[in-house]
């Protein structure tokens, strides 16, 4: 399944989204440092990146540009994480090649639409080459029954979307959006967001079939 690095100073944040992100399904590893954090990418390569901005020694800027400057693994998601008061800094991880951020405080609801998000956009960038990598989940789609509705609440929840953002777009309720989640992980045997992430995914790849 999907692994998450966390680059985090404050014990406190890194107890917090793992708990949450091994809760729905991720490999989570965490490193309280820039310098531990860039051992551990070459140790073992993530789905994802999450790292603080602000961090003694080696900050965040400093993670993302060893990052980028490495062939073998410029092209792994970044989010930082990133206190409110940080904008300033947050604009320049951004020109710096930063793929999304998170401002603390945030809710498990959030930390979990920016990961999803992030990772279903480079699955579906990696997998367009080949789509029959998810020859088989595309089978088990078809044969599921997923309605229109459903098939419009996963996409959104694959972009990276909360379910009050998709609530407020389709002009339903969040009880109605979760009644629908609820019902889409029965149908796909999704016990967690990490499951649900990757059907985004297959959903994705097969987006054009729905439209023919």
């Amino acid at each position: 399944m999907y692994s998450i690095l966390i680059i985090e100073d404050d014990p406190a944040y890194i107890s917090m989204m793992e708990v949450i992100l091994q809760m729905e399904g991720f490999t989570v590893r965490a490193a309280s440092n820039g310098l531990t954090g860039l051992a551990m990418l070459h140790q073992k390569r993530p789905d994802l990146i999450l790292c603080d901005i602000m961090m003694p020694d080696m900050d965040g800027h400093a993670v993302l540009e060893a990052l980028r400057g490495d062939m073998a693994l410029a092209d792994i998601p970044f989010v930082f994480v990133t206190a409110l008061g940080e904008r300033v800094e947050v604009r320049r991880g951004m020109l710096e090649g930063a793929d999304d951020y998170l401002s603390k405080p945030f809710s498990a609801d959030e930390l979990l639409a920016v990961v999803t998000g992030r990772i279903r956009r480079h699955e579906i960038a990696r997998q367009q080459q080949d789509k029959s990598v998810f020859h088989e989940e595309q089978a088990i789609f078809r044969r599921r029954k997923i309605t229109s509705r459903e098939l419009d609440v996963l996409l959104m929840v694959g972009k990276g979307s909360t379910s009050r953002e998709i609530a407020e777009e389709m002009g339903l309720s969040v009880k109605t959006i979760e009644v629908h989640r609820h019902n889409l992980m029965n149908k796909l045997g999704a016990s967690n967001a990490a499951i649900l992430a990757r059907w985004a995914v297959v959903a994705e790849l097969m987006e054009h079939d729905f439209e023919e």
